[in-house]
């Protein structure tokens, strides 16, 4: 097993909420959800952040959770890791280059595991539609409490229909005021088809300070209910 060392951003108090909200949203979904695909619809909506969030999330509250990067065409996850050599990945095991075992990293955030897609091939689609991705999923299942496969967007290629197949559910993941209705309601049709249920959607890179109702209503809420309830606590610990 290889180890590395991620770089992870400093979540502000109100996202950190925001990735707890999924990830109980996503435990009400039911017990037999295990396995679950983040896409998007088009490329640059935050899918690949969401998922590693998600996974940490997990991870952070004792379940052994593993994190596959699955986007073999635009991988950005290879950025996550910041010490350590990532030698093998899923596309290693794919053609039949590595074992299991070989392309896992273990990370320094406890509970968290991940596979990193390795070099990018010419054929993703077909190689995530073989029998041995089928495999590793179902190896995954058996061994860890959690698996979050992050998917490249279903609304420029078909991988993420293939590897729906495999999995439990599905989190769409939109950028606020960046995608139309019909577009995403004809990516969510493209992944209905797959049979694989669909969790719901994040709505993502909202401006919360903006002059729109979110910022104006959300972001008074929190600032002053928040805000108080810190000023409460100083005074007290100060008597």
């Amino acid at each position: 097993m290889q180890s590395i060392e991620l770089r992870q951003d400093e979540l502000d108090f109100r996202t950190r909420e925001a990735f707890k909200t999924l990830r109980t949203n996503i435990d009400f979904s039911g017990d037999d959800v295990k396995v679950v695909c983040i896409t998007s619809c088009t490329p640059n909506e935050g899918k690949s952040s969401i998922s590693f969030e998600l996974a940490k999330s997990y991870a952070q509250m004792g379940k052994k959770t593993l994190l596959i990067d699955a986007d073999l065409r635009r991988s950005v996850m290879r950025l996550r890791h910041k010490r350590g050599r990532v030698r093998l990945g899923l596309v290693n095991y794919l053609v039949g280059g590595a074992d299991f075992e070989e392309t896992l990293c273990s990370t320094d955030i406890a509970n968290l595991f991940m596979i990193f897609c390795g070099p990018l091939p010419p054929n993703p689609s077909e190689l995530l539609g073989n029998r041995r991705f089928r495999r590793m999923v179902e190896d995954a299942r058996k061994e860890y409490d959690m698996v979050v496969i992050d998917t490249p967007p279903l609304g420029s290629v078909i991988d993420t229909a293939v590897v729906a197949k495999c999995c439990d559910g599905a989190v769409m993941v939109i950028e606020s005021g960046a995608v139309s209705r019909r577009f995403a309601r004809k990516v969510k049709e493209q992944l209905a088809v797959t049979d694989c249920r669909i969790l719901g959607v994040v709505l993502n890179k909202i401006d919360m300070d903006g002059k729109g109702y979110y910022g104006r209503y959300y972001g008074r809420y929190y600032g002053k209910y928040y805000g108080s309830y810190g000023k409460n606590s100083e005074t007290a610990a100060g008597r």
